[in-house]
């Protein structure tokens, strides 16, 4: 990747402008044509969004799009669709007991109302703050309760593969367990048992980073600093790790980029949260240096990883070890190639892995560390081209707003334009949701207002950094 040293936010302003632009007008047109009884969209077709059972996964990407397009531009139809779809249809997800991904549904529609009450962009009405408030609780412990032990005393939230399986993607669901730990609650378990929801989030956090981020220490002989595993499988019987796996990446011993860039998202996310902290939170973790320290370590090596093995502009192939990557010559030294015959390109996975890069440039230049502002600078060269053509769908019948985006390749399930060899010219709706949530992000920046968390507080622990 060539990171572009002189970009700012306000440089980006333009895109962004046009960004919302055509973004209203995709959200109607979903509004209007997607039935909810076939299920929430999950990517288009010829650009008209179908959904794909599997799970319900991308119901609050929906919804929080709609939320994300009225905060960026008070257009007060798009809170309407986003509130009210969220009080009548998202609920069901909060009591979820199946799914790791409560960070994806709840937290990208209540956690997004709350936060704007908290911000004083909605008016502070006490029932509907106890609804939010409600909804983010019970999540936070269903996800919570989702756990596998570990002999060592640690644990993870299980994939809906079941209890053996370790998700990269959970990192990010995070979220629900952190705004339940701010709220007050705690998970009650037999004989009223009080599991602390911080305690939770950390030991998954632990585990993540430990097995499924590679630090180039030996671990097998596929160990490359920074490589991630889709997947962690481990034997229920006794707990031990036994192996990497994969379910939409090509191998256990490639990269999937999706994954690493939930990774690259997920803990630059949470280091900004536990900034928050008081250091008397830590105590049971050795201080706050040392959970920061395995953090920062994981978030480091996946963004160094990212910008060693991804396309000139910015831009990643589905998987760093795709098979007919080879064919495409030198990859890396020029820009990527959505419409090449040999392997996709995955929008989705530059639109999650910027906002990592961003926060995490803007976490380490807080502390004056140089690296922030070589993270800074490769997430503003990101979205300058995922911001634009031929990513940026200017088509007003494509109901997508970032093309080229890939959900799962081993399956088929993306679609190939007639005349075209591999999935291209279509998108995903969290490839949409993180694009839009990473121009709010920056038109907030560029318009000196408050700095966009998931937890309506802005990172402490550190004066802010001069990016």
């Amino acid at each position: 990747m060539k990171i572009d040293e002189t970009l700012a936010p306000d440089s980006l302003a333009p895109k962004i402008r046009r960004l919302w632009r055509l973004s209203a007008p995709k959200i109607l047109a979903i509004e209007r044509t997607c039935e909810p009884s076939r299920g929430a969209p999950v990517f288009t077709v010829d650009g008209v969004y179908t959904s794909r059972g599997w799970t319900e996964w991308t119901q609050g990407f929906q919804y929080g799009s709609a939320l994300l397009q009225f905060e960026a531009t008070r257009d007060p139809e798009f809170l309407a669709i986003g509130r009210d779809n969220t009080l009548r249809k998202v609920l069901p997800h909060a009591t979820h007991m199946g799914v790791h991904d409560h960070g994806f549904n709840i937290v990208s529609t209540y956690g997004a109302l709350l936060r704007m009450m908290l911000e004083g962009t909605l008016p502070p009405e006490a029932w509907e703050r106890a609804c939010y408030e409600t909804a983010l609780k019970c999540s936070a412990a269903v996800q919570a309760r989702r756990w596998t032990r570990l002999p060592d005393g640690g644990g993870f939230i299980y994939s809906f593969n079941g209890p053996h399986s370790l998700f990269a993607d959970t990192i990010r669901s995070l979220r629900s367990l952190a705004l339940g730990h701010l709220l007050g609650h705690v998970l009650l378990e037999e004989h009223d048992e009080r599991v602390s929801l911080l305690e939770r989030l950390l030991r998954h956090a632990a585990a993540t980073a430990r097995y499924n981020v590679y630090y180039g220490k030996g671990r097998d002989a596929y160990d490359v600093r920074g490589r991630v595993a889709h997947e962690s499988i481990f034997n229920l019987n006794d707990g031990r790790y036994r192996c990497p796996s994969s379910q939409q990446g090509f191998s256990p011993f490639s990269t999937w980029t999706r994954g690493l860039a939930w990774i690259m998202c997920g803990y630059a996310e949470e280091l900004e949260f536990l900034a928050t902290l008081s250091e008397e939170e830590f105590a049971a973790w050795g201080g706050r240096a040392a959970v920061e320290g395995w953090c920062r370590a994981a978030a480091e090596a996946a963004c160094d990883f990212y910008i060693e093995h991804t396309a000139a502009d910015g831009i990643p192939y589905w998987d760093t070890g795709a098979p007919h990557l080879g064919a495409l010559g030198d990859w890396r030294g020029r820009p990527a190639d959505p419409f090449n015959d040999h392997e996709p390109v995955d929008s989705s996975a530059a639109a999650i892995a910027a906002q990592g890069l961003l926060r995490l440039g803007r976490f380490l230049g807080a502390r004056n560390e140089p690296k922030g502002r070589t993270y800074w600078q490769a997430g503003l060269t990101v979205l300058d081209t995922l911001f634009d053509e031929p990513y940026l769908a200017a088509d007003p019948r494509h109901q997508g707003l970032i093309l080229h985006s890939v959900y799962h390749r081993p399956n088929g399930w993306d679609h190939i334009p007639e005349g075209r060899r591999v999935p291209c010219g279509e998108a995903s709706m969290w490839g949409d949701y993180h694009a839009r949530e990473a121009a709010l992000y920056l038109q907030r920046l560029c318009r000196g207002e408050p700095y966009l968390t998931f937890f309506s507080k802005p990172p402490g622990g550190a004066r802010e950094a001069q990016t």
